[in-house]
């Protein structure tokens, strides 16, 4: 994905969701959104949720290996997989890039990419919105569309409660994001612990 991709950690987490969750069951719905919030956390870049998709995918299939040694191993193959072709490509083609920018017809196809990446990282938005608002997402074939659509009983009002309020605190009160973020975390530690 790394070398075939474009726009980013979010254009690549769209299509790991998929796989990872979807196709091969290597992790639930809940498990890549919480790789994908250790990822934010952290001060290196977004797209090492991938590390821990591949730490879990070979920990839950660990072939004859120890499931932990297993992990580490998936873990760091992801790692390496995911950064070496980026290097290359910028080691590489780097010197060629000035030439490039003058071709209008490549600038008029990385117009389009980059149009294309906005419905991408929309789409990934969405599958991780509503699998943090509803705890049960149930997909539904249409011809070649696959459609998530949420089980209304399971509706996670706290989670609701939370978003709404962390938007208000930020965009209305202009609440700083690390106070939100800290205040986010213990009224979301508080409503799981008491069930909400």
């Amino acid at each position: 994905m790394a070398i075939v991709t474009f726009g980013g950690a979010y254009a690549v987490l769209a299509y790991v969701a998929q796989q990872a969750v979807s196709t091969y069951g290597w992790l639930a719905p809940g498990e890549m959104l919480d790789g994908l919030g250790m990822a934010e956390t952290t001060p290196g870049p977004l797209i090492m949720v991938v590390q821990f998709v591949g730490f879990m995918g070979a920990y839950r299939n660990p072939g004859m290996l120890d499931p932990m040694l297993a992990g580490l191993a998936g873990a760091a193959i992801t790692t390496w997989v995911t950064f070496v072709p980026c290097f290359l490509w910028i080691f590489l083609g780097g010197p060629y890039i000035e030439k490039l920018r003058g071709n209008k017809s490549l600038s008029a196809a990385l117009s389009a990419i980059t149009a294309a990446i906005v419905g991408v990282i929309l789409n990934l938005a969405l599958w991780f919105g509503l699998h943090v608002v509803f705890e049960k997402v149930i997909q539904q074939s249409l011809g070649p569309l696959r459609l998530y659509v949420p089980v209304w009983s399971s509706v996670e009002f706290a989670a609701i409660i939370l978003s709404a309020s962390a938007m208000i605190a930020m965009l209305r009160f202009k609440l700083g994001m690390i106070p939100t973020l800290a205040a986010s975390t213990v009224f979301g530690t508080v409503a799981f612990y008491f069930g909400f």
